[in-house]
């Protein structure tokens, strides 16, 4: 295994950990419960040592659940191996319009999530649940674009994603959330086409 498959594993590792302590606390939620950081990582079979290196508080945390509680309802279809590259940019173009919609829902807390990582309040990283989603979305064209390629794809694509891009849309270019929707859509589509569109693509 090459010392970036290990990073890149490494990486996975870490997300899953950082899954299970979430369910986990959702679950309490669910259930009536206020959990803790500890009683979270009790649940999930980690070392509290371990779940205190991912959340140091339990607020934190529990916003960070309630939050991974509503993007679980983003349904990312991963398309077959063969598809070809009209149908990824038709199934980006959903994920682009599908994450935006959901955002909107629940602004005021994707916002309180984002300043308390903003002023230092949460050292912690957040999620990678936008990388998952293009990493899926995208993946008949790992075959068809060199490694460098596709992880300079995806990372360029998550620009497009999340709480920031919605405020740049709205509080900075001050646009309505149709418009907002149509320039991101617009801006995926076209970062779609320019890696499509590198000399150096695979060929198919």
């Amino acid at each position: 295994m090459s010392s970036q498959d290990r990073s890149f594993e490494r990486v996975n590792q870490k997300r899953r950990t950082r899954a299970e302590l979430l369910r986990s606390a959702r679950a309490i939620i669910e259930g009536g419960g206020n959990p803790s950081v500890p009683d979270a990582a009790d649940a999930a079979g980690i070392s509290r040592a371990t779940a205190y290196r991912y959340f140091s508080t339990a607020d934190d945390m529990i916003r960070e659940a309630v939050l991974d509680g509503v993007a679980t309802g983003i349904g990312v279809e991963r398309p077959a191996n063969d598809a070809d590259d009209e149908t990824v940019g038709l199934l980006l173009d959903k994920l682009v319009s599908d994450v935006f919609g959901m955002i909107l829902e629940n602004e005021a807390v994707f916002r309180a999530m984002l300043g308390t990582s903003v002023n230092g309040q949460n050292k912690n990283r957040r999620g990678g649940r936008r990388i998952s989603w293009l990493r899926d979305t995208l993946s008949p064209l790992e075959d068809r674009l060199s490694q460098a390629q596709f992880q300079r794809l995806v990372h360029s694509l998550s620009l497009v994603l999340g709480i920031e891009s919605v405020i740049v849309m709205r509080d900075i270019c001050e646009l309505e959330p149709k418009d907002a929707e149509q320039v991101l859509r617009f801006t995926a589509r076209a970062v779609l086409a320019s890696a499509l569109a590198d000399p150096d693509r695979k060929a198919s």
